[in-house]
């Protein structure tokens, strides 16, 4: 493959980003493709008015050291922070900030909703859900939860077997912001129905005031899924009353359903890669329930593509 060959790489979350800014500093031109607003995928961070909520995932870690390298030069550029403990890092001034460094120059197409993908000769394209048709493309990754590549590959007429092996856990998120201050920055009971209480105004850098994000617990998430959010503010709300036995009379609620929050079942392989079709999937759904995860898995997909496409990996 040439200096031009190009790479589309679906989806703009943590594995994304790590795949894309891998393949553009080896020389490939590099499209990503997100449904989403903005980039970060579940690392995100939601703004009303001044406001801020880490409504996804809360923190990071590192276990292994390509990670820990990460964070340490993330630290330094002064977009990562530690965070209630010295082994728990998050991103200044929202959690979405390592991702959007890694996608800096990068052509993003954001609010894009790629269905389909069709092969032509050697090359690819991407249909969106408006119609659209984009390429052509010498080789596409994909790093969407696993039920939506499922979904993907299926519509496309191609496969690449083991996804469907991948399970998540929902998640229903509860933004608070109230006078009540917390004497915790972090409580995990892990009880229905809340698994967890997020000081987030707590964090390093952000704005003034107090502000909780409550996850639900997976098993809590997942029978009250199709509920309304009304209800769901109102049982989560009570709920984290009664853990931090305080009232907290919100000025501001809200909550957000992630379908597929948190890996349950995890394929313990880097990637998925063809060669043959120059087609490969990543995502924390191959190696675990960790952001550390999904860079990881989005590295090794770039190193499959590098390989494969005549770059030294």
């Amino acid at each position: 493959m040439n200096e031009h060959g190009i790479v589309a790489v679906l989806g703009a979350g943590m594995a994304g980003a790590a795949a894309a800014r891998r393949l553009a500093e080896a020389g490939f031109r590099v499209r990503v493709f997100d449904k989403g607003r903005g980039v970060g995928g579940r690392m995100a961070t939601r703004r009303v008015g001044e406001m801020q909520f880490d409504h996804g995932a809360q923190f990071m870690r590192a276990r292994g050291p390509a990670f820990a390298a990460e964070l340490g030069r993330w630290t330094r550029l002064g977009i990562v922070a530690p965070w209630a403990g010295s082994d728990r890092h998050v991103g200044v001034p929202g959690m979405t900030e390592p991702v959007r460094a890694l996608l800096s120059d990068l052509p993003v197409s954001s609010a894009t909703t790629v269905v389909r993908l069709r092969r032509q000769g050697a090359r690819w394209h991407l249909e969106d859900a408006a119609g659209t048709v984009h390429g052509p493309f010498d080789a596409v990754a994909i790093t969407f939860p696993a039920p939506q590549v499922t979904t993907l590959l299926e519509a496309s007429g191609v496969a690449l077997p083991g996804v469907r092996r991948a399970t998540y856990a929902p998640c229903w998120s509860l933004m608070v912001a109230t006078e009540t201050r917390p004497r915790d920055v972090l409580v995990q009971p892990r009880t229905d129905p809340i698994g967890l209480i997020a000081h987030d105004s707590a964090k390093p850098g952000r704005p003034a005031g107090s502000r909780l994000t409550v996850h639900a617990t997976p098993a809590w998430s997942r029978g009250h899924l199709e509920a309304p959010r009304e209800a769901v503010i109102a049982a989560l709300l009570g709920a984290a009353e009664d853990v931090l036995g305080a009232t907290l009379r919100p000025s501001h609620a809200e909550a957000h359903r992630w379908r597929y929050a948190q890996v349950e079942t995890a394929l313990e392989q880097p990637c998925l890669y063809d060669p043959d079709l120059r087609l490969g999937a990543g995502g924390d759904w191959c190696l675990g329930a960790r952001i550390e995860a999904a860079y990881d898995s989005g590295q090794a997909l770039a190193r499959c593509l590098l390989a494969d496409l005549g770059r030294p990996a």
